[in-house]
């Protein structure tokens, strides 16, 4: 069944409304007073998602079709692309270096998978990111081989810290002719034959390499070099193009990648600060079980917006006017860090995992639109056993929405920049949030009064909000599995928020 017509569907409430009865063990209902006519800043956050090519999103599997059927329903901006190193043959279009008047590229098993994101994502912005630079380009001992299946994963394909050319010219060049194909109709290789693609699209967004702290591991005046290279080379091919640099994927661990730079000192004239990035993954440890999970996860949030405030102070000094994009917001399960082992066989994953991992994207969104980040991505649409299962936002065995999918939505559907956000009172002076249930409250541009609210525990919890009743309520939780949030009128200004819940409340 397509999505929209699921999202059409009343099911029956998962968010019970708590008029005549309450937990237990909870003597009163969390109260959270709003003071509606208290503006505090204006959004600036985009929740968005991420794409990451791996072989369930080819055509013909079972995947495919109500994978990419969910990206466009959607309607997201700001999707990010990104084709990666376990795949070398969907993600590389030349790998063997020009010889004897001859060159290698080849883009039959990429553009399948490009094209039909482009498709999927018409009338919205993306961000482009083939982050893998040809291995032959690195200097190693011996060539790196890659294997002829183009679905086997391999995570050995990336090796060398140093580029044969020292000028960075030749993987400047590269992502040149890969930007052309996209968007000139083609390009002309190193031997000077012209090479036809007839795509005509437009790339609003182009993002700089992959957690470059990882992946070659490069310095900042290494990365900063390369980076200025690559956007000299694309500025020329589409000037409008805007691009996002550094890429990190543990951005506390190097606080003077962001030192230098954003520094416009470092770079040569006329090279644009558009954007920067960075990732976070909370990631328990192989001994937590969901129980434990929930506590760790939350907690290593807290300090993820911890360096995220950190990092704003950076930002903000050295280049105000560059904006931010953290586009990579996940769980990565312990188990999963065990899939390079070629014996190693994935675990179940709990179906309230999946809850879990939306609470927490709702939770960090809810924070980043508080810190004015841009750009609030979750990790990924499609992930499977040997690629990081536990981060996707699909059943990777027919492509299906599970709850990473609807909280996204629900997200994307009632918040956006241009809402106004309004305070919260404090629980007290000394406690500003609630510990388990954290709220986020804007009146939107078309003037609605609207509260996120999300349950940071695997157990149901009672809240009161004054003004309620007559409002209607969405709410994605445990109760609800694998289906799409329903939409229920309140009655009272009294609701049970049920495990791992994410509620959204309009207000009459």
């Amino acid at each position: 069944m397509k999505l929209s017509n699921l999202f059409r569907l009343l099911l029956i409430p998962v968010c019970t409304l708590a008029a005549a009865r309450f937990s237990s063990a909870q003597k009163a209902p969390i109260q959270f007073t709003v003071h509606w006519d208290k503006v505090a800043k204006e959004s600036r956050t985009t929740p968005t998602l991420q794409v990451v090519v791996n072989p369930p999103l080819r055509r013909g599997t079972g995947v495919h079709d109500n994978a990419f059927q969910a990206l466009h329903e959607l309607g997201a901006d700001y999707v990010r692309y990104v084709p990666w190193l376990p795949y070398p043959r969907l993600g590389v279009a030349e790998l063997e270096p020009p010889k004897d008047g001859k060159t290698f590229w080849d883009f039959s098993l990429m553009d399948p998978m490009t094209i039909d994101f482009l498709e999927a994502t018409k009338g919205h912005s993306t961000v482009l990111n083939f982050s893998t630079i040809p291995q032959w380009m690195y200097k190693t001992n011996k060539p790196i081989t890659y294997p002829d299946d183009p679905n086997k994963a391999v995570w050995d394909y990336e090796q060398g810290t140093e580029l044969r050319d020292p000028t960075f010219r030749e993987v400047a060049d590269y992502y040149s002719r890969l930007l052309s194909w996209y968007t000139k109709g083609g390009f002309t290789d190193e031997y000077g034959k012209r090479h036809e693609s007839g795509y005509h699209y437009s790339i609003p967004y182009w993002e700089v390499l992959n957690e470059v702290d990882f992946e070659h591991r490069m310095t900042p005046q290494t990365y900063t070099r390369l980076y200025d290279a690559i956007v000299t080379a694309m500025n020329k091919v589409q000037p409008e193009t805007k691009f996002v640099g550094v890429s990190l994927a543990v951005p506390g661990l190097s606080p003077e990648f962001f030192e230098y730079f954003l520094n416009a000192k470092n770079h040569q004239p006329g090279v644009p600060l558009d954007y920067i990035s960075y990732h976070f993954y909370a990631i328990p440890t192989p001994d937590e079980t969901l129980d434990i999970q929930q506590h760790t996860v939350f907690a290593q949030a807290d300090g993820f917006l911890n360096t995220v405030r950190y990092i704003e102070t950076i930002r903000k000094r050295l280049s105000p006017g560059t904006g931010t994009m953290i586009n990579e917001i996940g769980i990565i399960s312990a188990d999963d860090i065990a899939q390079a082992d070629p014996n190693h066989v994935a675990k179940p994953i709990p179906d309230s995992y999946w809850n879990l991992a939306g609470a927490e994207y709702a939770y960090i969104f809810a924070g980043l639109t508080q810190l004015g980040i841009e750009v609030a991505g979750e990790s990924q649409l499609v992930g499977y056993p040997t690629q990081f299962p536990s981060v996707s936002m699909v059943d990777w065995n027919n492509g299906k929405a599970n709850a990473r999918v609807w909280v996204l939505k629900l997200l994307h559907d009632n918040f956006g920049p241009g809402d106004k956000i309004v305070e919260i009172a404090p629980v007290s002076p000394f406690a500003q949030d609630h510990p388990y249930v954290i709220g986020l409250a804007v009146v939107t541009k078309a003037g609605k009064r609207r509260m996120l609210l999300v349950n940071k525990r695997d157990r149901a919890l009672d809240v009161s909000i004054p003004g309620a009743a007559g409002g209607q309520l969405e709410c994605a939780d445990v109760t609800a599995g694998f289906q799409p949030p329903a939409s229920t009128k309140l009655n009272s200004d009294k609701l049970t928020l049920h495990g791992f819940s994410v509620a959204v409340i309009t207000l009459p």
